[in-house]
């Protein structure tokens, strides 16, 4: 039985680190900033990647959604388990309920962790993109902006200009 669930165990860590394809830079563009050479933006681009990549504790968001999922795993695997074998000592068979508690915790574990590094990775993803681009902004570079942008208003259209050869209107001299 402790084979078969050590089996299931590997499997399913194998599984979550297969799905993974994330990736390990930043997810928004930036570009040279005015005056600025291509090899100079190269050089401020890695340094700026290493810069966010220390920012969000020297893991990639990757590596944070697969911890967060395993660690899941485990606990749901413990608690599990630690609970089958109190039911089971009830009934006198502490050791299958304590086997029957493992699995189940592994496999409600692994389901929470799975949500739980979604959210860890898109976490991660957010503060690795945010430090990135500050850095990018700092040393001059150009960056995206956000924000809602509306056409400048249309002046407004009177009436056109009379003819050159029109008569100017009556004033207050003519009126009299």
């Amino acid at each position: 039985m402790r084979n078969v669930l050590m089996f299931l165990f590997l499997v399913l860590i194998s599984s979550l680190a297969a799905c993974a394809t994330v990736p390990t830079g930043p997810s928004v563009m930036a570009l040279p900033g005015t005056d600025k050479s291509f090899e100079q933006f190269r050089i401020d681009d890695s340094i700026c990647r290493q810069f966010a990549y220390e920012q969000i504790g020297g893991a990639s968001a990757q590596q944070a959604g697969q911890n967060a999922a395993v660690t899941s795993a485990v606990v749901g695997t413990a608690l599990g388990a630690a609970a089958g074998a109190a039911i089971g000592s009830a009934s006198g068979n502490m050791g299958s309920g304590a086997a029957i508690g493992a699995g189940t915790g592994l496999i409600v574990g692994s389901a929470a962790g799975s949500g739980y590094a979604s959210g860890s990775y898109y976490e991660a993803q957010r503060r690795y993109d945010n430090a990135y681009l500050q850095c990018m902004y700092a040393k001059g570079n150009r960056i995206p902006i956000g924000g809602r942008f509306t056409a400048p208003a249309r002046p407004s259209r009177g009436a056109p200009p009379p003819p050159p050869d029109y008569p100017p209107p009556p004033g207050p001299a003519d009126e009299q």
